[in-house]
């Protein structure tokens, strides 16, 4: 696993040991930034089970302003620190080890972000809690975009009632990105 392009471009990265995360493949992880390269330079980035921290990390080696990763595995969480440290985005990068509700909580009031990428595990329903949350938080602008990783099976038929839509999805062999923003009609 590796930075695929900007300032970071081709640093190794390290992973997790074991099951307990399961990092976005290379080829996946570049066709999300390419959907997402117009948007990224200097936005606030938020990495939510962040596992080895490679997305919000590719998303400041391509030009984001500023990423926070939440992380509850203290191992996983070690593994983005160091991978923090390696590539020299210790200013531009705050690690919360905690669980993803009570870090958002802790965000409240301090940070608004541009784009918010989940990749929980999967066919738990915690996108969804998270989603439910973030439909009432002061962490989001208006035109804030959410990635959620997925299954391909995962439902989100409920997004209307909070006040969201889906405005594009990327499926793949295994998962899939949905793209989803606030519906502001």
């Amino acid at each position: 696993m590796r930075i695929i392009a900007g300032t970071a471009r081709s640093l190794p990265l390290k992973t997790v040991e074991g099951m307990d995360t399961r990092p976005t493949t290379d080829k996946i992880k570049e066709t999300l930034f390419n959907v997402l390269q117009a948007e990224v330079p200097g936005a606030y980035f938020l990495d939510l089970f962040a596992g080895s921290g490679q997305i919000g990390l590719e998303a400041l080696s391509r030009g984001a302003a500023y990423c926070v990763f939440i992380e509850n595995n203290r191992k996983a969480a070690k593994c983005i620190e160091d991978n923090i440290a390696f590539t020299k985005f210790d200013k531009e990068s705050r690690l919360l080890v905690s669980d993803v509700i009570s870090g958002l909580h802790t965000l409240e009031g301090r940070y608004t972000f541009d784009l918010i990428f989940l990749d929980p595990p999967y066919r738990k329903g915690l996108e969804e809690d998270v989603l439910r949350f973030l439909s009432r938080s002061g962490i989001m602008k208006p035109d804030t975009k959410i990635i959620v990783e997925a299954a391909l099976d995962t439902d989100f038929d409920y997004l209307e009632e909070l006040g969201f839509c889906i405005v594009k999805e990327k499926r793949y062999k295994t998962n899939k990105h949905v793209f989803i923003t606030k519906d502001n009609r």
